[in-house]
């Protein structure tokens, strides 16, 4: 049984492998100790918020989600940046299981709600969906790269 938890500053050990793993799926090179670092920084300064599912004392998939706001609302809202789910648990619904918790955390707490973005080929895109996510045919995306 998958349990969710909150990851603390004490449990980013857990999931360092699994954030690199993802960064390396992503054609990142593998580095650990700046991922460690990353999410030591995010944590602490509380600039994001990761939970993770375990299986008993291993975590196997975690979701990091980003604060920002709406001007326009006047709204808290999250930007869920990070999914990522170890291969040997995959379709085992723990990537469901980590949207439904971000999903839970946004209600709880009052948040306009959850945004993403991904790849127009992704799998997931049926997963969104069935979780009541909206694909926004209403504006582009644009992002400038300092050079």
């Amino acid at each position: 049984m998958n349990t969710i938890r909150r990851v603390t500053q004490s449990q980013i050990p857990d999931i360092v492998s699994l954030f690199d793993g993802y960064r390396v799926f992503y054609k990142m090179v593998s580095d650990i100790e700046a991922a460690s670092s990353f999410l030591y920084e995010r944590i602490s300064n509380d600039e994001s918020l990761v939970f993770a599912a375990y299986d008993g004392e291993n975590a196997v998939g975690f979701v990091q989600l980003y604060y920002t706001y709406s001007s326009v609302s006047l709204e808290r809202s999250l930007i869920l940046n990070d999914l990522f789910v170890a291969a040997s648990y995959r379709n085992k619904n723990i990537g469901q299981d980590l949207l439904l918790k971000a999903q839970e955390f946004c209600k709880t707490n009052n948040y306009k709600g959850l945004a993403l973005e991904t790849a127009t080929d992704n799998p997931a895109q049926k997963l969104y969906e069935k979780l009541g996510w909206s694909k926004d045919s209403d504006c582009f995306h644009y992002f400038w790269v300092v050079n």
